[in-house]
């Protein structure tokens, strides 16, 4: 809000977080080079905050500090002050996040790092309240003691400041190691530790809070359903651990799903649990956890077959067609935690909480009453301010049995509270809409929706992911240099893709090109990856930088992000794209970049295997039979359409499918893989090839010889 103030030079950019700073007293620069020229010149610390649009305590920070005038005094006078979008800027975040873990132990949002002119942080922290409290220093009083440290002990600060950067330089490495650890070694340690770790009531890993974690989530159901392999749970008890592994991510998924993580009105997850029971939420949505999340909830569905995991997944693409997508296709990065209540001041989880008068009068006292049950609500509430948050803690049968219903007459009942509230919901102030379109988690939330349609065979998740697909590459692809952008937003492409933007948005095309078979995908998730390797690759160790050589001088280290959290590191996704390229194209130079970049963080990540879980899943499609289908038809013909859905029906993630149509497609493919040149239907009818390394049996045009063929150990294998 202005309230009056004068813009300060945020005005000008994009980005919706440093738009909320514009009329902040504060005289914020954005990170460049202009900000880092009025340090040198007025020999003057950096105060850099990072932060994001949708974080509550952002929020909280800018309220209590950056709208003061006595801290915006004491910042203008003293301090040089940058603010940073992580979302647009994770480079920048991921260098002084671990700054702060190397001072304070610990890391979050807002971060708050104090530099030397040359961009070498010496204290770092998150978030400060405006007065020295409970132990954590007052941000007026710290901005005090670190200018008077700055003025009186310069010489001691800038050789701390050296020392913490080449620390962190060092700690940032991925570097060989000659006595590495393999990766099969390391996905069976990776699996005992989160065994060891795994709730065995309330699913999910470890005390609260508690983070959906996809990335192990994945890893799991893999462990514990992909045919063929069983690194992670090998040895005499193979099939008692794989059946261990799968009831920990069936356990876990159905757990978030039923609890007030989930938005049991709008579809869609929160950000995480404040508690172990995931009731109660931190309510940010972000598109990223929508993308990996359905991804995981369609892989529940197939190896199981229960429509609850498909429902959940739905919802979520539901969600997302209706909040968090642009008119033209692209998909928008996030919304808010906080909202306006009814007060008209903004508050936590304002949109989502609900009191036991409110339902009531919604619903009416009868009809709520088991709705009210099913949710945990309470007239004191389980959020604040006597206020509850929906979660299903118990299954539906404890309900309907308690108030005399069939599990299908509660359903009935429940299904039409949802909707009661949903449109209630509707009439509230809406939480505030990060609409960045960023290529990275485009590129994530693409590839769910093509798997959604492979899947669950619904033609508008393809139809929705094509034009996300054409919208990135209009918009944020430039033609001439061949490279991406990172954020669009506004009409405005600006800066330059990471390893991330590439990786992911290479991952949806070539989901894209699976699900619809239009061999541009292919094409364009090919270019991007020789493009990748051209910005990205390491000739000397293997694997990849996250960013480009040379692209900002002010950061002191180029990294190579050895960390799956709430987004998979963009090595762990670049390793399973260039083994899916590798196996749909013949390229052998990409396999072994992949073997290249597994060996590396193999030996990186030996003492903490659970770092890199999506790296696991790469490792394991590598290790596994190298599983190719090839559907000779045409694209919507029914018989071809029979193939297909035999073929998507069970969990076979480490297969690839190509389709040899008899047009460009296939005479693209076959300059690549010479077999494809005669590969056609039977008698006119489409055909099903199952190869293993384009050594191919004999084609069926049956979907049960196919399901056969799909679930049976590999046959003597006959050339086609």
């Amino acid at each position: 809000m202005s309230d009056g103030r004068r813009p300060n030079r945020l005005i000008g950019e994009k980005s919706p977080y440093l738009l909320q700073h514009a009329h902040n007293p504060v005289d914020w620069f954005p990170w460049g080079d202009e900000a880092f020229a009025k340090a040198r010149r007025e020999d003057k610390p950096v105060f850099l905050s990072v932060g994001y649009s949708t974080c509550h305590w952002c929020h909280v920070m800018e309220r209590e500090s950056f709208e003061n005038d006595a801290v915006a005094a004491a910042l203008n006078e003293g301090f040089v002050a940058i603010k940073v979008d992580r979302e647009e800027r994770p480079d920048v975040d991921r260098v002084y996040m671990n700054a702060a873990f190397a001072v304070s132990g610990q890391g979050g949002w807002p971060l708050s790092v104090f530099l030397t002119p040359d961009g070498k942080p010496f204290y770092a922290g998150t978030y400060f309240p405006p007065e020295t409290a409970h132990g954590r220093p007052g941000f007026l009083d710290l901005l005090r003691g670190v200018r008077e440290a700055w003025q009186g002990g310069r010489a001691q600060i800038e050789t701390s400041a050296a020392q913490l950067a080449a620390g962190i330089r060092q700690a940032m490495q991925v570097a060989p190691d000659a006595g590495r650890a393999r990766a099969e070694e390391l996905m069976a340690e990776s699996y005992e530790h989160l065994e060891h770790v795994f709730d065995e009531r309330w699913g999910g890993f470890g005390r609260a809070p508690k983070f959906p974690q996809p990335s192990q989530l994945a890893f799991l159901l893999r462990a514990g359903a992909a045919a063929g392999r069983s690194a992670a749970v090998g040895g005499e008890g193979a099939a008692a651990g794989r059946e261990r592994a799968l009831e920990m991510a069936l356990t876990t998924l159905r757990r978030m799903a039923m609890g007030g993580l989930h938005d049991h009105l709008g579809g869609g997850f929160h950000r995480y649990s404040t508690d172990a029971e995931w009731r109660v939420p931190h309510f940010e949505k972000m598109l990223y956890d929508q993308a990996q999340l359905a991804c995981v909830y369609l892989e529940a569905h197939q190896v199981t077959r229960d429509p609850f995991f498909a429902g959940v997944a739905r919802g979520v693409f539901d969600y997302v067609g209706r909040d968090l997508t642009h008119p033209d296709g692209g998909f928008y990065s996030a919304e808010d935690a906080d909202s306006r209540g009814p007060d008209g001041r903004s508050e936590e989880g304002a949109f989502y909480a609900w009191t036991v008068a409110e339902v009531e009068g919604g619903l009416g006292a009868e009809p709520a009453a088991p709705f009210l049950r099913h949710y945990g609500f309470t007239a004191a509430g389980n959020f604040e301010s006597g206020k509850n948050v929906l979660h299903a803690s118990d299954p539906p049968e404890a309900t309907a049995a308690q108030f005399g219903l069939t599990p299908a007459q509660l359903e009935e009942r429940l299904a039409a509270g949802r909707a009661a509230l949903f449109r209630a919901r509707a009439a509230r102030p809406r939480p505030h809409l990060d609409d960045k379109v960023l290529t990275a988690w485009n590129g994530l939330m693409i590839s769910a929706l093509a798997r959604g349609h492979q899947v669950l065979g619904e033609a508008r998740y393809l139809e929705s992911a094509r034009r996300a697909a054409e919208f990135v590459w209009a918009r944020l692809y430039d033609e001439a240099s061949a490279t991406l952008r990172r954020r669009w937003r506004d009409g405005e492409a600006a800066v330059p893709g990471g390893l991330a933007d590439y990786a992911f948005l290479a991952q949806g095309l070539l989901d894209l090109y699976e699900a619809g078979f239009d061999a541009r995908d292919l094409e364009r998730a090919l270019a991007l990856t020789d493009r990748q390797v051209a910005l990205f690759w390491d000739e000397a160790h293997g694997g990849f930088f996250d960013t480009v050589a040379g692209a900002d001088e002010r950061l002191f280290v180029r990294t190579k992000e050895a960390h799956d959290g709430a987004e998979p590191a963009g090595n762990s996704v670049a390793v399973l794209n260039l083994a899916r390229l590798a196996r749909m194209t013949g390229r052998r130079d990409l396999e072994n970049k992949a073997r290249r970049t597994l060996d590396l963080f193999a030996a990186h990540v030996a003492r903490s295997p659970l770092a890199l879980p999506q790296m696991w899943v790469a490792a394991g499609f590598l290790a596994g039979r190298p599983l190719q289908v090839v559907i000779a038809g045409c694209p919507g013909a029914a018989d071809t359409r029979a193939l297909l859905a035999e073929l998507r029906a069970p969990f076979l993630p480490d297969k690839v499918v190509l389709l040899a149509d008899g047009g460009e497609g296939q005479a693209w493919l076959a300059e690549r893989h010479g077999f494809l040149r005669s590969v056609g239907p039977l008698d006119g009818r489409a055909a099903a090839y199952v190869c293993e390394d384009f050594v191919c049996k004999l084609p069926t045009d049956s979907p049960r010889r196919l399901a056969e063929l799909l679930a049976g150990p590999p046959p003597e294998a006959a050339r086609s």
